[in-house]
C-alpha cells in the first residue's frame, strides 16, 4: 500500500502486517487476546509487501547469479544487484560499500577477522561502552585477549549518559586508541550516542582511529546517512527493520574496504586460481561475497528498505518519541515501576525498559503475553550492564511503525494485573 507520508497512521500502517491480525492463546471455544507485538527490539513484524517480494523471488526467478548464462541467472543477478543499490541508496551511500552477512553479528565478527586482525597488535586500546550488545563485545573482547591490547568501556549511568569526561581521559592517557566501536542506540536503555562528538574527540587525538558502529537499533527508527556520519563501518540487521531474518550487512567506507582481506574465501569471490595462489575479484561486490548470496532475502531486505522510505523516516522516528512519550507518562503513574535508561523521551529512541519493584521480570513477561502482550524480559546480551547496576534481569517495551497508544494501554492493564496476582 502507498501511503500519503502527511497521513501517516499507525492504524492503517498495522493493516498491511498478516501476523498482527493473530489472536493470542486463543481455543476452541475463545477468542483469544488482541496481540499488542511489542518485542521489536528483538526483531519486528514484515510487511504483506516484503513477504511477497521473497515470495515472488522464488515463485519466479530463482537461480544462482553471476554463474549461469540462461534467463533466470541473469534475472537473479538483476535482482541481487538491484536490491544492493535500493538498500545503500537507504543509507545514503554506494553498493560497493556493503559486505552482506547473516546479521550485524556476523558482520561485526566480519570486521573483527578482516581488519581487526591485521590492525590491533600489542599495547593497542579499542574502546567500546558499558551498554553494548554482546556482538559488539565479545569479539573485541577476544581480540584484545589474543592481541594483548587493551579493552575499555565508557562508563554508562542509570540514567543511559555516557560518561564524556571519562571517555576523553582516557583518549589523553591512551597510547593508541585504533578503534571505537559503538552501538548507535543501546538496545536495553534506548539511549542515543552522540556519534559526531565522540568521533571529533577521538579524532583530536587518534587521528587514524577507525569508528564501529552497531546500528541494529537505530536504522529501523531513525535516518541514517552514511554520506554525512563520520564513521567507517556501519552494522545493521534486516530483521529489525521490517525486512527477514538471517541477513544484514556491515558498510565500510570503499577505500578502507579495498585495504582489506575478505574473511570469508570461496566460490563466487575469485578472479584466478593456481595451485601456488589465488587473487580475489576486482569488484568489491563480488570480492566479500563468497559463496551463493541469499538474493531472496536480500530482495526482500530492499523491500523494507522501499517501504520504510515511503513512510519518511522523519515521520517514523517522530512516531517513535510519541509512543515513548505516552509510554513513560502511563508507565509512571505505577508506583511500582522504576525506569531503566533515560527519563524523556527526547533522549531515547525505539525502547521502555523498566524493573518492577518485588517481581521478577520474566514473571512480568508470562503475565503480560497471557493478555496477549509480547514484551521482552532478560539481560538482552548486555550481562556487563546488568551487572553493574545489580539488575537481575529488565523488562523491555520496544516499538515499531505498526505500534499504537492502544498497544501501550493493553499492556499497561496488564501490568496491573500483575499487582493483584502477586498481592501486593
Amino acid at each position: 500500500m502507498v501511503y500519503n507520508r502527511l497521513m501517516f497512521s499507525p492504524h492503517q500502517i498495522s493493516q498491511d502486517f498478516p501476523i498482527l491480525r493473530k489472536r493470542i492463546h486463543a481455543t476452541g471455544t475463545g477468542t483469544g487476546k488482541r496481540l499488542a507485538y511489542l518485542d521489536n527490539a528483538a526483531t519486528s513484524q514484515k510487511p504483506q509487501a516484503v513477504i511477497d517480494a521473497i515470495s515472488n523471488y522464488y515463485q519466479n526467478h530463482n537461480a544462482n547469479v553471476h554463474r549461469g548464462v540462461h534467463q533466470l541467472g541473469d534475472e537473479s543477478t538483476k535482482l541481487f544487484h538491484e536490491s544492493r543499490k535500493v538498500i545503500t541508496e537507504f543509507f545514503g551511500t554506494t553498493p560497493d560499500s556493503l559486505v552482506v552477512t547473516r546479521n550485524t553479528t556476523e558482520a561485526i565478527n566480519v570486521v573483527c577477522q578482516s581488519w581487526g586482525e591485521a590492525n590491533i597488535t600489542e599495547g593497542d586500546t579499542i574502546i567500546v561502552t558499558e551498554w553494548e550488545h554482546h556482538s559488539n563485545f565479545v569479539p573485541w573482547q577476544r581480540l584484545a585477549a589474543r592481541k594483548k591490547a587493551e579493552l575499555w568501556a565508557i562508563p554508562v549511568s542509570q540514567h543511559g549518559d555516557l560518561d564524556l569526561d571519562a571517555y576523553e581521559q582516557k583518549l589523553h592517557s591512551a597510547d593508541s586508541v585504533k578503534l571505537l566501536a559503538i552501538g548507535h542506540v543501546s538496545n536495553t536503555m534506548g539511549s542515543v550516542a552522540p556519534i559526531e562528538k565522540l568521533v571529533q574527540k577521538l579524532h583530536a587525538k587518534h587521528k587514524s582511529a577507525k569508528i564501529l558502529v552497531d546500528g541494529a537499533q537505530a536504522a529501523p527508527h531513525m535516518s541514517v546517512n552514511l554520506s554525512k556520519l563520520p564513521v567507517d563501518f556501519y552494522a545493521v540487521s534486516a530483521h529489525k527493520m521490517l525486512g527477514p531474518m538471517g541477513i544484514g550487512g556491515v558498510f565500510v567506507q570503499p577505500k578502507l574496504l579495498e585495504q582489506l582481506e575478505p574473511a570469508l574465501v570461496g566460490g563466487g569471490m575469485i578472479d584466478n586460481v593456481s595451485m601456488t595462489e589465488t587473487t580475489y575479484a576486482e569488484s568489491l561486490e563480488d570480492r566479500f561475497t563468497a559463496g551463493t548470496p541469499d538474493v531472496a532475502s536480500l530482495v526482500g531486505w530492499a523491500a523494507a528498505c522501499s517501504y520504510l522510505k515511503n513512510l519518511g523516516m522523519a515521520n517514523v522516528e517522530k512516531h517513535g518519541h510519541e509512543l515513548i512519550e505516552y509510554a513513560l507518562a502511563e508507565l509512571a503513574k505505577i508506583p511500582e515501576i522504576q525506569i531503566v535508561g533515560p527519563v524523556t523521551a527526547e533522549d531515547r529512541t525505539s525502547v521502555v525498559t523498566f524493573l518492577y519493584t518485588g517481581v521478577h521480570a520474566h514473571d512480568v513477561a508470562q503475565i503480560l503475553d497471557s493478555e496477549g502482550v509480547a514484551i521482552r524480559s532478560g539481560h538482552h546480551c548486555t550481562m556487563p550492564l546488568h551487572v553493574k547496576f545489580g539488575w537481575a534481569a529488565t523488562i523491555r517495551m520496544s516499538f515499531q511503525v505498526y505500534s499504537t497508544k492502544e498497544d501501550i494501554d493493553q499492556a499497561v492493564l496488564a501490568l496491573k494485573k500483575v499487582k493483584k496476582i502477586f498481592g501486593m
